[in-house]
């Protein structure tokens, strides 16, 4: 069954929700019953999918040792910047494994401010360059157009763009992640821990990348079931990226969706999540953390209680990759996109909260990492 549901925010002025449908359910063929987990009678599970027999290719960083020990690395962070308990705590991730394990000593770290004019990113790469850091990771694909003007002027400099691959020169690598395939496997995991059978989406701001988050969960979701409600919305229209750090608008937009039935509730909103956290914690609702393992970050630690899972996009794994690709001189090695075979997205499982529904999980990722459920990065609506 087909659901769909128009939602607006008045309180914060928000433009950017969205019409949402479900997608149709892909079983892959299977008929093993699901698992455990908190299930309302009248939200029936579809039948989980068997036969997967692929396996996970898993991070490029295993291998011989590697010295970047002669390396200087520079770190442009999106707005937010270490500490924001998601994106850009993966990202800063990744550069500290480098540091332990491959000897890397030399860093600077230089973070975007909110709504900031496009020089301002340029001046902040330029800075890097001029100061011989090589390579360059742009945490953000809100750096591609900068990155392509400044790669130019300093073409022996190597630079990385994160959630962007669009620039076409030698010396710039682009770091991609399927999203969307992550996202399906919490949106399984909602389904299954939600009483209500009604789950929601929260997007920071409203651009592709954070659709992907979308796309995959509703997709996560009706492949569970179809008897699912959706509510998604967002808390700032493309062009205003403040939607990634501004937690008290975070709280707002999902207590609306918590009032209307939803009662687990999947967060792509950067620092806004926090609120997300807040008010799931307040209204006896549980949520979902995104690209790092949110329930053991201090920054949200007061709402880690509801937090059950989270969608882990590995720019941890990308950054430490990379680096150790340009230490090693094997860029060509990198996978063009992190998906789940390439362990570059997944989901947590800290807090023990959805240990019963692990089996069903992986038969859900083995399915995808087979192909015999594609999902798709575009939401139906």
């Amino acid at each position: 069954m087909r659901r769909s549901r128009v939602t607006t925010l008045a309180a914060v002025a928000l433009t950017g929700a969205l019409a949402l449908a479900g997608c149709a359910k892909d079983t892959g063929g299977g008929s093993t019953p699901p698992a455990g987990g908190n299930q309302a009678e009248s939200c029936k599970k579809n039948p989980v999918p068997t036969g997967g027999s692929g396996s996970a290719a898993g991070s490029t960083s295993a291998g011989p040792k590697v010295d970047a020990s002669a390396l200087k690395v520079g770190l442009a962070y999106d707005i937010g910047g270490r500490g924001d308990a998601s994106f850009n705590d993966s990202a800063a991730a990744g550069l500290d494994k480098a540091k332990a394990d491959m000897g890397l000593k030399e860093t600077k770290e230089l973070t975007a401010a909110p709504n900031e004019p496009e020089d301002a990113k340029q001046s902040r790469l330029r800075q890097l360059a001029q100061e011989g850091f090589n390579p360059i990771i742009a945490v953000g694909f809100a750096y591609a157009k900068s990155v392509e003007a400044v790669a130019t002027q300093f073409p022996n400099t190597k630079f990385a763009v994160v959630d962007d691959d669009t620039v076409k020169l030698p010396n710039v690598t682009g770091l991609v992640f399927a999203e969307e395939q992550g996202s399906f496997l919490v949106g399984v995991a909602a389904v299954y821990k939600s009483k209500n059978c009604h789950v929601g989406f929260v997007g920071g701001v409203n651009v592709p990348l954070i659709q992907k988050f979308q796309a995959g969960f509703e997709q996560g979701v009706k492949a569970a079931s179809n008897d699912a409600k959706i509510e998604a919305e967002y808390i700032t229209p493309a062009g205003d990226f403040t939607g990634f750090q501004d937690p008290a608008k975070g709280n707002v937009v999902a207590a609306g969706e918590i009032s209307r039935g939803a009662d687990v509730i999947y967060q792509a909103a950067g620092a806004s999540g926090k609120g997300v956290f807040e008010a799931a914690k307040s209204k006896n609702a549980l949520a979902i953390g995104v690209d790092s393992d949110q329930y053991n970050q201090k920054t949200v630690e007061n709402s880690r209680d509801v937090i059950i899972t989270s969608m882990l996009k590995r720019v941890d794994v990308a950054v430490y990759d990379y680096v150790r690709a340009v230490a090693g001189n094997t860029l060509a090695s990198l996978p063009k996109r992190f998906d789940l075979k390439a362990d570059g997205v997944g989901y947590a499982t800290s807090g023990g909260k959805i240990d019963d529904i692990k089996a069903t999980l992986d038969a859900y990722k083995q399915q995808i990492i087979d192909g015999k459920i594609t999902v798709s990065d575009k939401p139906s609506n």
